[in-house]
């Protein structure tokens, strides 16, 4: 199965080609996948699938299309999609166990470990809240890419991006703040 696929493959990418766009944009996926998910391993995973798929798309060539705002629209819809089934493994997990603690990040406080984890997965519901172009929007500006290339990866006018922009951040902002916050388990300012 695998050699039918590398052939396959072959000959649609010239092994040059693919091998020159997967060293200038790997790191900077697998670092932005990374980012997103917390998990070196799931980062890695994605950021495969991601190079995977453009291996399999035969029209995308570098001349014809902004190969970097594609292959990070394609790992962002993975990513989001990874996002989604965690925050739905979060919410079973928090009914299932409410008030345990969230395991604690090595070398840190273990209360500040659970509450940057709480706040992750915060930030992570608020985002799944939004609508899909708005999430991809945001991930997509905070992973560096232009202006030009958020219009291009989103199928946009390139006028158009900062004032969806903006939108997109204020969604975020009020998803945020309707998003079950780290509760204070110290007492907070009681006196």
């Amino acid at each position: 199965m695998i050699g039918a696929w590398r052939q396959a493959a072959e000959r649609t990418w010239d092994k040059a080609e693919f091998e020159a766009l997967f060293l200038a944009h790997y790191e900077g996926i697998y670092r932005l996948l990374l980012r997103m998910l917390g998990s070196a391993e799931e980062a890695e995973d994605l950021a495969q699938e991601t190079f995977l798929r453009l291996y399999r798309q035969h029209s995308l060539r570098m001349g014809q299309h902004n190969v970097r705002a594609w292959l990070y629209r394609v790992a962002v819809n993975l990513a989001y999609n990874a996002t989604r089934e965690h925050v739905r493994r979060e919410r079973r997990h928090r009914r299932v166990a409410e008030g345990d603690a969230q395991p604690a990040m090595a070398g840190t406080d273990p209360a500040e470990g659970a509450l940057r984890a709480e706040e992750r997965a915060a930030a992570r519901q608020a985002l799944t809240a939004l609508p899909r172009r708005q999430a991809q929007l945001l991930l997509l500006y905070y992973a560096g890419l232009s202006y030009r290339e958020l219009a291009t990866a989103l199928g946009v006018a390139p006028g158009s991006v900062g004032t969806m922009l903006a939108r997109a951040k204020a969604a975020f902002a009020a998803a945020y703040r309707t998003a079950p916050q780290p509760r204070d388990e110290g007492g907070g300012d009681e006196m």
